[in-house]
């Protein structure tokens, strides 16, 4: 089976190299690369909905970023243990009609002994928000380095 480091049991400094390494591939919008983090039977829940497994998680990705357009994302390390991460997180993205929402949430990550994802539970709440009151600018991709995080930001 393919390994996916760094791998439990997480140390505070492996637990956010896999949060930001979640940051870079959802900022991607790649559905083929992200859903390679997870196993093939994994599960969710995201907001209502349950895909199960990649095919089903790569379906809800390609839906996912073709109704979030702009679509830019910031996790933050909340907590961890041996094989779990609990995660917050903010992004920003626009409708086709034009309105920006920033949508808030938490994760809780379950990870097998290769490093792979098998469970993922995410709470969201969008608040619609003005252009001029967004806060994630950059190119639509990664995340730079240098910008603030969500707790410098004040999320």
């Amino acid at each position: 089976m393919t390994s996916k480091p760094p791998l439990p049991p997480f140390t505070e400094e492996s637990a956010k190299q896999k949060v930001r390494m979640a940051d870079d591939a959802w900022n991607s919008r790649d559905p083929d690369r992200v859903v390679q983090v997870y196993t093939e039977d994994t599960l969710w829940r995201n907001r209502a909905e349950f895909p199960k497994g990649r095919t089903e998680v790569h379906g809800f990705l390609t839906r996912k970023w073709a109704r979030e357009i702009d679509y830019r994302l910031i996790k933050e390390l909340w907590a961890y243990t041996d094989n779990r991460i609990a995660v917050r997180f903010a992004y920003e993205w626009r409708d086709d009609s034009g309105q920006w929402y920033r949508s808030y949430g938490n994760e809780n990550w379950e990870f097998n002994e290769f490093g792979l994802m098998q469970r993922r539970f995410a709470s969201i709440n969008d608040l619609p928000i003005k252009e001029s009151e967004r806060l994630f600018h950059w190119p639509i991709g990664r995340r730079p380095d240098d910008h603030p995080g969500l707790s410098d930001l004040g999320l």
